[in-house]
């Protein structure tokens, strides 16, 4: 497997970003894991957007879908183009039935609700879900291919069962919206402290800080959450990627 973070800003993106959109590749199989703000733009710095295969969305925040109309606009203008691909498949809960019929476009895209309770196969790619602590219905994932283990914590505050949900996981791609000295839980995310706990105490190899704040120092996120997770842990980065 392989991980390239698109976009990575909580809320909106910050000045030239993208807020949430990560792409996973495997087998040649091309997953966007959710599409916020900005990501569209810089998606087509790694692949063009007729070239996905499937996107997969963990809510309906506009930080995690807000391209989403965006990317069903540049597949068909591609079409007139006289370029041939199939309809893009974008996998979304139905809690928000509103929101879910907007995955599907035309011809373009066709939303198809997945059952949070049962695994989901995409392609290559085997998907599990938990649901989080946030003010709408949102769904981390464990995503599995070849072996090897992905941790999408998607937004939400703490809470036991991402323990074993992430249990021994390659790479935890966690939200850390907030700093060690403040509170998220009623905001529905984590701050430094937890993301480090979580890591540290579900034994994963590698933690990635996503999900960041416009404000402070975001490297004071990275040592905060170090003070409790001694393994492999790095800030997202724009077009970084992660081979497994």
């Amino acid at each position: 497997m392989k991980l390239t973070i698109i976009g990575y800003w909580g809320g909106y993106p910050k000045k030239n970003g993208a807020s949430s959109g990560y792409l996973l590749e495997h087998e040649g199989f091309h997953l966007l894991i959710d599409c916020g703000s900005g990501v569209l733009a810089k998606l087509q710095n790694v692949i063009e957007p007729e070239d996905l295969n499937a996107v997969i969305i963990s809510h309906y925040h506009p930080d995690h879908i807000a391209d989403i109309g965006v990317l069903q606009h540049a597949r068909l203008i591609q079409g007139f183009l006289d370029k041939d691909f199939p309809t893009l498949p974008i996998y979304g809960h139905h809690y928000d039935q509103y929101e879910f019929t907007k995955l599907t476009y035309k011809n373009i895209t066709k939303g198809i609700p997945y059952d949070p309770a049962e695994s989901l196969t995409v392609g290559p790619f085997q998907i599990s879900f938990l649901k989080t602590e946030h003010p709408v219905p949102c769904y981390a994932m464990r995503i599995e291919a070849g072996g090897k283990v992905i941790i999408y914590s998607a937004d939400g505050a703490f809470k036991e069962e991402c323990i074993e949900f992430s249990r021994g996981a390659d790479v935890l791609l966690c939200e850390c919206n907030f700093y060690g000295h403040q509170n998220g839980k009623s905001a529905g995310h984590m701050n430094s402290l937890e993301s480090g706990r979580l890591a540290a105490d579900a034994g994963v190899k590698q933690l990635i800080l996503t999900h960041l704040p416009h404000y402070g120092n975001l490297s004071d996120l990275l040592s905060e959450a170090s003070g409790e997770f001694t393994g492999i842990i790095k800030l997202a980065e724009e077009f970084q990627t992660i081979s497994l």
